[in-house]
Formats: C-alpha cells, sequence, structure tokens
C-alpha cells in the first residue's frame, strides 16, 4: 500500500502544471494534519510551491524565466471556486482588468458572497469583503468590472479616454446582457453606461 506522501505526489504529478490546489483535496488520502505536514515536505524537496497557507501551486517553470507565477485573479477565482462562492474586482485592480489603468496594485479587493478573508500571496494581499447578494445579480462578466471601475473613477471623472476604452470592452458582451446590468448599477452609472451604447451604435 503507498504512503500518503506517495499517494498525493502521485495526484499533484497527475495536474496540469500551473495548477492551484487545496489541501482539503487530498482528505480521502489522510486526515487534515497529516496532509498538512505531507505538503510541507513536498514544498521542501521542491515539486510544489505554498502561495499561501492553504493555497498550493504545482507550477509552470520556464528554462529561461524559472517558476511562472498565475496571476492575482487566477488564485482569486481558484479559491471562490473552492469557496463556492462569486466575486467581483474593485478598486484600481477592475481599473486595471479593463486597461483603463497599467497598474496592478499590491492590495488587491474583491466582493463576495462567500466568507470574508484576507490571503498574503507573496507580496500581494488578497482581501475578499462581504457584500450584499444585491450585488451579484448581474448576468454579465465586463459589465460589473465597468461598474466597479466607475466606481474607482467617480461620478463626472470620466475621461473621454476611460469611455472609449469602456465602449471597446463592453463590445466583448451581448447587448441585451450589458442593457440588463445597466439597470441594476447606480443611476449615475446606469447613465454613462447607456450614453456609452448610445454613441457606440452612433459609430
Amino acid at each position: 500500500m503507498k504512503s500518503i506522501h506517495q499517494q498525493i505526489v502521485q495526484t499533484i504529478r497527475n495536474f496540469k502544471q500551473g495548477t492551484i490546489f487545496f489541501p482539503e483535496q487530498f482528505d480521502p488520502v489522510g486526515n487534515n494534519d497529516a496532509v498538512r505536514q505531507t505538503l510541507s515536505r513536498i514544498c521542501k524537496e521542491g515539486l510544489i510551491i505554498r502561495l499561501s497557507q492553504g493555497v498550493y501551486l504545482y507550477p509552470i517553470v520556464d528554462k529561461e524565466l524559472g517558476v511562472l507565477y498565475p496571476s492575482v485573479d487566477t488564485i482569486a477565482k481558484a479559491i471562490a471556486l473552492r469557496d463556492k462562492a462569486r466575486i467581483i474586482p474593485t478598486g484600481v485592480y477592475a481599473l486595471n482588468r479593463l486597461g483603463l489603468s497599467p497598474q496592478v496594485p499590491m492590495k488587491v479587493v474583491y466582493l463576495t458572497d462567500g466568507i470574508p478573508r484576507k490571503i498574503n500571496i507573496a507580496e500581494q494581499t488578497i482581501t475578499f469583503k462581504q457584500t450584499a447578494p444585491k450585488n451579484f445579480a448581474y448576468k454579465g462578466e465586463i459589465t460589473p468590472l465597468v461598474v466597479s471601475a466607475l466606481k474607482e473613477i467617480g461620478k463626472d471623472k470620466v475621461s473621454n479616454e476611460e469611455t472609449m476604452q469602456i465602449q471597446k470592452m463592453l463590445k466583448h458582451e451581448p447587448k441585451d446582457i450589458v442593457l440588463s446590468d445597466a439597470q441594476i448599477a447606480p443611476r449615475w452609472i446606469t447613465n454613462v453606461i447607456m450614453s456609452i451604447i448610445k454613441d457606440s451604435e452612433n459609430e
């Protein structure tokens, strides 16, 4: 019979490189303490990397660049999937995701309908901030980002360049979904999105 160490290593090697995983996935192999101790040893052996407490990576290793770390968003989505929670990026990171800012903040905040928590990944911090379920009534993926980005920019502060970039990004979302989602947003944001849609139709 294979040891817990052998079973976990074999499972990890069957993962696609770049996979983010969690100790809970090995519950059938052994109890929580045994699994975590084993994962700690496997980290020391160099097969995997501990991104944060309870968050591990089976890394892609490039010959020239070394370890290729996943993006903050990839890590956040993996954690949300584990927690069966929904998330929406906010603040400067929402701007970055939409191409409105080149800056990737050191502190990234997501709204969530799951458990609020803060996770340190290397020098970055991911905060999951609990919010009301109504904030997850959006049907699209891009429109909620636009809403978050506009909140960060502020009312009456959206530049022409930002408007054009938002218009470009919204074209990747079905119009009926954008129209539906716009009605859920704060009134001034609804007006901005509707104006952008109108300008897009007149091009």
